[in-house]
Parts: structure tokens; C-alpha cells; sequence
């Protein structure tokens, strides 16, 4: 297909921003239904090929693929696009309900949104582990490797760093000694080299210290203004540091910093974080914008000479900033480098057996999130949340529905139950 105008490319990616629910298995179908099937903008081995490297970086994969697809697209401003659509939404209304969280948690209709919401959700996570199974599981090898690595997340709790390096060494050894094992063997051409420009090692290490600036210019500027002890210059350098360590994901990371902002800083209770991951889950864009509630509440708790409201969004405002500049860091300086490689036979074999493992990967995070809502109490289904998700799951498969009017659709159920127990009770 010819590609596509930036405003087109706007359009669209303004509309993945807005319907990013479910994680990155949610985010990363949705991106593979709008932009390789759908459109057909990128084609499958180079949505493949970039899905590799972003999984091998620290931070959110999704909002890294998104950079990456945009750099392909229309280039740096490209890249910058599609990267802040894919949180700029969610930041935003995570933001508001943060506000409102703090200030009338009781809230019980904003619960019961949020209940239609959630199996919704588990559908699209449901569906992109489908299609994004049936488009990279196409040997018993690739399909061996994905299964290893889903009993070694969910069953062993393997780090996922160590199941990523696994399946690259065993995909370089399987690509040289046993071929034929993977899609990409000697019965198939290499994949043509890319036609991006080359980029000399001069701009490469001027993108990196150009985005190292941008990053950390916010919180230099905090250090200035208040100090090393006032709690925003203390959540930058936290945060900061926990960006650069989120290899797996939100999951991976949540332990580390849930410890740190509970225990050792005091920024919120033990209760208050569950609730934040919650809220992230039922909103779009990535699930590490939790982060955001978590810098938020501290903002909001101790907000030194500052009001409470102002303290808590420039603290949402900065942890969002730390978290989420890196992407393009890593993109705009190695992914020129990476398009570089796609002939590479070996490499693109180890690649492609680090994407089996990482459907594996996904799809223990789709069982991980659907146990908690399908079964809140362990023993007992919630019948509501099957209800919606077999519904969700039905008209997403069998009618293809626009998964903006299922979001909807579920949230709407879920105030309507709710008023309709509170007027007979």
C-alpha cells in the first residue's frame, strides 16, 4: 500500500491513543490490526522485526513499538507523534480520576464503570493473543518455545529477561544447526534490506545526548527550584532509575517500587497502590502509567510549600515525563541501527524465536489479568464479568466490531447494573 500522508498517520494514531486498553498484549494487537492488516501500512516481518528489539528494551514495548512504527512512517517527528498520542490520553484522564480519587473515592458509580470495563478488556487481550499467535506460531518449534516460556513465567516465575536471552541463544543455535526448524529458514529468502537512510555513529551519539537532555532537563530544573529534599526532585531521581530497570513490563517492576514509595518514602498506603494499579488497567495507554498515581498521591501527600493539587499534578506531570522519555531515546539511536540487520539471516532467526517466547510471555499476562476479574474470589465466577466478556469477545470475533463501541458499550452495562441494584435496594 502506498504510505500514508502524516495527517492520515495523525488520525490514526490518535485513535490507538484513545483505545489502548488492555496492557501490551491489548495495545499491541490493536496496533497489528490497525496498521498491518487493516491498512497495511507495515507489513507483518518489519511490525515483527520491530517488536523484537522494543522487547528487548527497558520500559513500556508498546509505546516503543508505536515510536518505532512512526519513525518508520514520517521519521523523527513521526516517532514523536505516535509516542505521545500513545500516553497523552491516558495520562490525561488518569490524571482526572486520580483528582477524583483523592477527593471522593466513595464514589461507587466510577467503581461500577470500571467493573463493565475491565472483562471488556480481558476480550481484547483475549483476541490480540489469537491473532498475534496465528500470525508468528507458524512451526512446532516457534510453537514449543512459546509454550516453554509461558510455563516458565507462569508456573516457575522465571525473570523475563532471562526467558528473552534464553530464546535468542537457542534461536541462533536452532537457525545455524537445525534451519528448517524456523520460518525464516534456508527455503525462504532473507528479508530485503531496509531502505531507511544509514546513520553515521556521529548522529546517532547526538539523538542520545540530545534525548538525554530532554529527559533529564525537568528534573535539573526541580533540583533548581526546590532542592534535593522536596518530594518532586526525590520522585524524578526514583523514577528516573526505575525506568531504566522495567525489563517484562509493568508487572515486573510494580514489587520494587510498590516497597520503595510504600515503605520507604511514605508517599501512599499499601491499599492505595492496589487501587492505582486498578485505575491504570481501566484506562488507556500503558500499565506502567500506575507510576503516574503513584507519583500523584506522593505529590499530593507531601506537598511541601506547594498546594496539595498543584504539587500532585507537577509530580504526575514529571513521573510521567522520566518514564516515558526513554522510548525515544532508544529508538531514535539504535533502531537505525537495527532496520540495519534485517538481512541478517542468524539474527533474524533468533529473533523470531524471541517472538514465540514472547507470545508466551503475553499470554501469561492475559491469564494473570483475566483470573482477577473472571474470578475475583478465587472459587467463585463473577457471572457479570463472564457475561460481558463472552459478549465482548463474540461481537469483536464474529462481527468485528470497532472496539471503541465495545469499550463503551461495557462501560455503559456497568453503570446500568449499578443503578439498577441501587433502585431496587
Amino acid at each position: 500500500m502506498p504510505p500514508p500522508t502524516f495527517r492520515q498517520a495523525l488520525r490514526v494514531w490518535i485513535k490507538i491513543g484513545l483505545l489502548s486498553f488492555g496492557g501490551p498484549a491489548g495495545q499491541i494487537g490493536l496496533m497489528q490490526t490497525e496498521l498491518v492488516e487493516k491498512r497495511k501500512w507495515v507489513s507483518q516481518e518489519r511490525f515483527l522485526h520491530a517488536l523484537n528489539y522494543c522487547m528487548l528494551l527497558p520500559g513500556p514495548e508498546a509505546q516503543q513499538l508505536a515510536i518505532y512504527i512512526g519513525w518508520m512512517l514520517h521519521r523523527v517527528r513521526g516517532g514523536i507523534v505516535a509516542g505521545t498520542l500513545f500516553v497523552l490520553p491516558g495520562a490525561a484522564l488518569l490524571w482526572g480520576i486520580s483528582y477524583v480519587y483523592v477527593r471522593w473515592s466513595g464514589l461507587p458509580w466510577l467503581a461500577a464503570v470500571f467493573d463493565g470495563l475491565k472483562p471488556a478488556v480481558l476480550a481484547i487481550v483475549a483476541l490480540a493473543v489469537i491473532r498475534i499467535g496465528k500470525k508468528i506460531l507458524k512451526t512446532p518449534f516457534f510453537w514449543s518455545v512459546s509454550a516453554a516460556a509461558f510455563v516458565g513465567i507462569f508456573v516457575f516465575g522465571l525473570p523475563f529477561p532471562l526467558i528473552i536471552l534464553g530464546a535468542g541463544v537457542l534461536g541462533m543455535a536452532v537457525g545455524r544447526y537445525r534451519p528448517g526448524w524456523c520460518s525464516a529458514g534456508t527455503n525462504e529468502p532473507p528479508p530485503a534490506p531496509s531502505r531507511i537512510a544509514a546513520v553515521s555513529h556521529r548522529q546517532s551519539l547526538a539523538a542520545l545526548g540530545l534525548w538525554l537532555f530532554i529527559w533529564q532537563l525537568p528534573v535539573g530544573l526541580v533540583f533548581v527550584i526546590w532542592g534535593p529534599g522536596h518530594v518532586l526532585f526525590q520522585e524524578g531521581v526514583f523514577f528516573t532509575k526505575a525506568a531504566l530497570v522495567t525489563f517484562g513490563g509493568a508487572y515486573a517492576v510494580l514489587p520494587y517500587v510498590a516497597q520503595q514509595a510504600v515503605e520507604v518514602y511514605q508517599w501512599l498506603e499499601p491499599g492505595q497502590m492496589l487501587d492505582g494499579l486498578g485505575l491504570a488497567e481501566t484506562t488507556p495507554g500503558p500499565l506502567i502509567l500506575v507510576l503516574q498515581f503513584v507519583g500523584f498521591m506522593g505529590g499530593w501527600n507531601q506537598p511541601g510549600d506547594l498546594s496539595p493539587l498543584a504539587a500532585a499534578t507537577l509530580a504526575a506531570g514529571l513521573t510521567t515525563w522520566v518514564t516515558f522519555v526513554p522510548g525515544f531515546l532508544f529508538i531514535f539511536a539504535g533502531a537505525p541501527y537495527h532496520e540495519r540487520m534485517r538481512g541478517n539471516r542468524y539474527l533474524n532467526q533468533a529473533l523470531s524465536t524471541i517472538t514465540a517466547a514472547i507470545v508466551g510471555v503475553i499470554l501469561n499476562l492475559a491469564v494473570w489479568f483475566g483470573l482477577g476479574i473472571l474470578f475475583p474470589e478465587t472459587t467463585r465466577v463473577d457471572a457479570f464479568a463472564l457475561f460481558i466478556f463472552a459478549t465482548a469477545l463474540t461481537v469483536l470475533w464474529r462481527w468485528k466490531t470497532d472496539v471503541m463501541w465495545v469499550i463503551a458499550g461495557a462501560g455503559a452495562m456497568g453503570f446500568l447494573r449499578h443503578a439498577l441494584l441501587a433502585a431496587g435496594g
